[in-house]
């Protein structure tokens, strides 16, 4: 998920007296990940990335957007100039965003007296967190069971038709809506920013996440696939009045500056703008598929059977790992990752070839994919096997032991001459004065691992077995 955020230069069309100043309160709007969100200079010049700015929104100053979004909730006065705004909710509070016909007259024709339909989510705007968002989002599933992160509060919204949401998508709604009549949705998130840090030993600063909107026209089929408007804004989540004690914090804190100091912030408004961003990646989503609706009590989403999420399909069973070679093409990548159980990061890796993919080094693919996945994924692109805890070379052979037991060796001994385990007798390790010393698993245990041993065979007179000594 790459953001792209552009002023909107529409103020004149906003609701009197919503908010004061446009031109000064969106000024600054921009995108700032931060050296600290990711720092791969090698995957940045990948083909994902190089995709994200083809389909960037194109830098037309004149351009009027069709659709205004405006969140009812203030934004933080303890952010700079030139920065996004950010701005705090509640936990489980219901906020309105409004949703504002921006066209021009005769704009948009094709949409007129006609239903338009949005799709809003609560995404992650932490690129680290972009990157293992499936990984995330099940975690909190597994730790809220029967919880969403994104409801709509039903019986406050206005003008919204037949809302849907999908139970495998807990941090997506959508809704049908006209234009042309007052229409606002009033949205509740579940999730808090401090869930998602890395360590929970109290005071961590929490991530950030975005709300995004898109809208999309019928297409001749009467599907709502052609994309018309997408837009976004900074949030963080707090436990419950935790967003005001923080508003109010930043307040006093901006209070106490220099009047020097302050000029480099931004003010705080009432309501916090939408600003255009690219669409969300993932169109299947949109497609006109069936969703499970709302059932009409209040924020209940009902948990209907279905075949889960059309983004997440079921990972092929895969007994022998192949290697991928730096001539593989993206789509033999892609069958690669799924041949071995990556399917949860096909989508991220879609445009990466082979060559693209072995460029990686380990520390990019555990930030990329985490700790788990990710050295498992770095290990199947190297190719590498699992290092035995022991390593034996007996006249130019090499034995690896598992277990450290007699046993065991007996086996691999008995494997290496093609006769069975029970024709070995003993195991004896010639000592320094010529003597035999019987071969235990607390004699295996202290071996050094590569240890180098000459076999020698003696005929056991009383049976058919064999003695094998290690000289």
């Amino acid at each position: 998920m790459a953001w792209a955020l552009k002023l909107p230069l529409t103020d004149e069309v906003i609701e009197s007296g919503l908010v004061q100043d446009f031109d000064a309160s969106l000024s600054g709007i921009g995108q700032e990940l931060g050296a600290g969100a990711y720092s791969m200079s090698d995957v940045l010049a990948l083909p994902i990335f190089k995709q994200e700015e083809s389909i960037l929104p194109p830098d037309n100053e004149n351009k009027i957007l069709p659709f205004q979004y405006v969140l009812c909730a203030a934004t933080s006065p303890a952010v700079k100039l030139h920065d996004e705004t950010l701005t705090y909710l509640n936990q489980g509070q219901s906020y309105e965003i409004r949703m504002l016909d921006n066209r021009k007259i005769g704009e948009l024709p094709e949409i007129t007296d006609k239903m338009v339909k949005s799709i809003l989510r609560v995404v992650f705007h932490d690129r680290r967190l972009q990157y293992t968002e499936h990984q995330q989002l099940e975690g909190w599933r597994w730790n809220r069971p029967g919880d969403r992160i994104l409801d709509l509060d039903i019986p406050m919204s206005v003008g919204i038709i037949d809302p849907r949401a999908n139970p495998t998508q807990l941090n997506t709604v959508e809704f049908l809506w006209d234009p042309s009549k007052r229409t606002s949705v009033f949205i509740q998130v579940h999730c808090i920013s401090t869930e998602f840090t890395m360590r929970k030993h109290g005071g961590e600063k929490g991530v950030p996440f975005r709300i995004q909107i898109d809208t999309f026209k019928e297409n001749e089929n009467e599907e709502y696939t052609e994309h018309l408007h997408s837009a976004s804004c900074q949030v963080k989540v707090f436990k419950p009045k935790g967003a005001d004690r923080k508003q109010k914090t930043d307040r006093e804190k901006m209070e106490k500056r220099a009047p020097q100091e302050k000029e480099k912030y931004q003010p705080s408004y009432e309501t916090t703008i939408l600003t255009e961003c690219c669409p969300w990646p993932e169109v299947s989503y949109v497609s006109n598929s069936p969703s499970p609706g709302f059932n009409t009590s209040h924020n209940s989403f009902p948990v209907a059977e279905g075949n889960g999420s059309p983004t997440h399909l079921p990972e092929p069973v895969v007994q022998v790992a192949d290697n991928l070679l730096p001539t593989a093409t993206p789509q033999d990548a892609q069958q690669w990752l799924l041949r071995n159980r990556f399917s949860p990061f096909c989508r991220l890796f879609t445009n990466f070839s082979g060559a693209d993919l072995l460029k990686l080094t380990r520390e990019d693919v555990i930030q990329i994919c985490g700790p788990a996945d990710g050295i498992r994924l770095f290990n199947a692109l190297k190719g590498r096997v699992v290092r035995p805890r022991l390593t034996v070379y007996v006249l130019y052979h090499a034995i690896y032991l598992e277990e450290l037991t007699s046993s065991e060796l007996t086996e691999k001994i008995a494997q290496l001459f093609n006769i069975s385990p029970r024709q070995i007798n003993q195991i004896f390790k010639q000592g320094p004065t010529g003597i035999h010393v019987l071969v235990s698993d607390e004699m295996i245990q202290n071996f050094q691992d590569e240890v180098c041993f000459v076999l020698d065979t003696m005929k056991d007179d009383s049976n058919d077995g064999y003695h094998i000594i290690l000289k």
